[in-house]
């Protein structure tokens, strides 16, 4: 019944006739409808950020079965991989998106194939869109420009350039192949899809920054012309669709003109140009919800722009979003003591980690990123530390047998007694580079190096003690553990032995 009330409810819109560069609404849908729609055409072969260019080629041979699509092997990576673009549309109207130029950058392109699941399916209710998108649009997709950097999770080419410095040489086979796929198509929109790091917020919110969307300038002077205004009124759309889902997490990505950068260039050759970037969202480490909103806000601009619907929209609202502003820290401890008995310190500590990567996993190392006045900063995770006091931690006086002599359980008991390492016999070093989610560090070489005092770029393996010697908290590595919690409650801990 539900199915059959929205599909009138689109066959409704379609009877309008609405032609072409209208300046009507159109065919909407609300949240919980976008919802479900990704909920039903998500990609269930990609669940993490670290997918390699095999799972990648593997879908998109297998959406080139479908009479829909298009595929073509447009170039290959220094390395050799093929790098594809992906057709939709018999259109008038031509779009070019591409994603992955950074090869660290990956969450678009996880949508990106939650849309071409989308694209694919029929007889559900949504035909009415598809129909429209195909009628008047020839979307062209590049998923993944950066294959090499992808197999790395790095920025760069395997030749280590930035690809999107690399609008004006073209001196990359990468970089030269999206130039050249630029001209031969010469389309009247672009969507540059790209992700931020995670410690974005907007001037006086705690919120990380989850989208921030940029209509580039073309020139120095930043002028707007007709078609950098096109691309004003497509995020003015966009961010109106995005307040339903995470307001005050939304922002503009800076606007200095970058005559290097592929935005830039595409909005001077003619194209109403998005850049999208995806940032961060507490309890989202695999962008799995960040991945949902771009879904939406691709394919709604796509749903706008076929029906000329995005002209609706005043370009000076564009002007009203915010700027990304950089204040954001994984952990801030608040008024914590320790300095020194003869000359005592009680300040603040910011705290973040960094990834590294293992094949399609991960591991971090915490670092000490600012002490002092941090009233301005912000953190996915605070505590008032105000009466506790820096302590080190401690090695395990014997090693273990084995990583599987260790349990969660072991470790976190070990953890609260104070002690943050231990090492496991090893005389092979087999057990070396090996990741883990233990509450505690090990070590294939009997040795653990706890934090000695609280330095900036230092580590962040210690304790906080009330005034009674009592451990209250740990952090390790730089993730704060409440001492009092269950083990169930702990934070996902990303570690590896050493």
């Amino acid at each position: 019944m539900r199915l059959f009330i929205f599909f009138s409810f689109l066959l409704a819109f379609s009877s309008c006739g609405t032609p072409s560069g209208s300046r009507t609404e159109g065919i909407q849908l609300d949240s919980s409808q976008w919802n479900n729609l990704h909920e039903q055409f998500k990609e269930s072969a990609i669940i993490h950020r670290r997918f390699k260019h095999v799972t990648v080629d593997s879908l998109l041979q297998q959406h080139a079965q479908s009479s829909i699509y298009k595929l073509d092997e447009i170039g290959k990576s220094v390395e050799g991989r093929a790098i594809y673009e992906l057709t939709y549309g018999q259109g008038a109207k031509k779009v070019m998106l591409w994603s992955q130029m950074h090869g660290d950058e990956p969450t678009a392109t996880m949508a990106l194939f939650d849309i071409f699941n989308f694209l694919k399916g029929s007889g559900d209710g949504f035909d009415s869109i598809r129909n429209i998108l195909k009628e008047e649009l020839a979307i062209h997709v590049i998923p993944m420009l950066n294959p090499d950097g992808a197999e790395r999770y790095m920025r760069r080419n395997a030749q280590r350039i930035d690809l999107n410095r690399d609008a004006r040489a073209g001196q990359t086979v990468e970089g030269a192949l999206l130039r050249s796929r630029a001209k031969a198509i010469a389309p009247r929109f672009g969507f540059n899809l790209h992700d931020q790091h995670i410690y974005y917020n907007t001037a006086g919110s705690t919120k990380p920054v989850s989208i921030s969307l940029l209509a580039p300038a073309f020139n120095q002077e930043r002028d707007v012309n007709e078609v950098r205004e096109g691309a004003m009124k497509i995020i003015v759309g966009m961010n109106k669709v995005l307040n339903q889902y995470i307001p005050g997490a939304i922002a503009r990505y800076d606007d200095t003109y970058t005559p290097r950068g592929f935005g830039d260039n595409f909005q001077s050759w003619g194209a109403s140009t998005v850049l999208i970037e995806s940032g961060g969202m507490k309890g989202d480490p695999e962008k799995q919800q960040i991945r949902k909103l771009n879904f939406i806000i691709i394919l709604n601009a796509l749903l706008e722009i076929a029906q000329g619907s995005y002209q609706q929209y005043e370009a000076k609202q564009y002007e009203d979003i915010p700027y990304n502003t950089s204040q954001l820290h994984d952990l801030v401890l608040r008024g914590l003591s320790f300095g020194s008995d003869a000359i005592p310190l009680n300040s603040d500590i910011a705290i973040r980690r960094s990834e590294n990567t293992v094949g399609t996993d991960f591991f971090v190392r915490g670092r000490v990123e600012d002490v002092g006045d941090l009233q301005e900063s912000f953190g996915y995770e605070e505590l008032d530390a105000k009466g506790l006091t820096f302590v080190m931690g401690k090695m395990a006086e014997k090693p273990i047998d084995s990583l599987n002599a260790l349990t969660a359980a072991i470790a976190y008991e070990l953890l609260k007694k104070g002690i943050m390492g231990i090492a496991v016999k090893s005389p092979k070093l087999e057990d070396a580079g090996k990741l883990h989610n233990l509450p505690i560090h090990i070590t294939a070489k009997n040795s653990f190096a706890s934090t000695p005092f609280i330095d900036l770029g230092g580590t962040t393996n210690f304790y906080l003690a009330d005034a009674a010697g009592t451990l209250k908290y740990a952090v390790l590595n730089g993730y704060l553990i409440d001492l009092s919690k269950p083990l169930e409650e702990l934070p996902l801990i990303k570690s590896q032995v050493f």
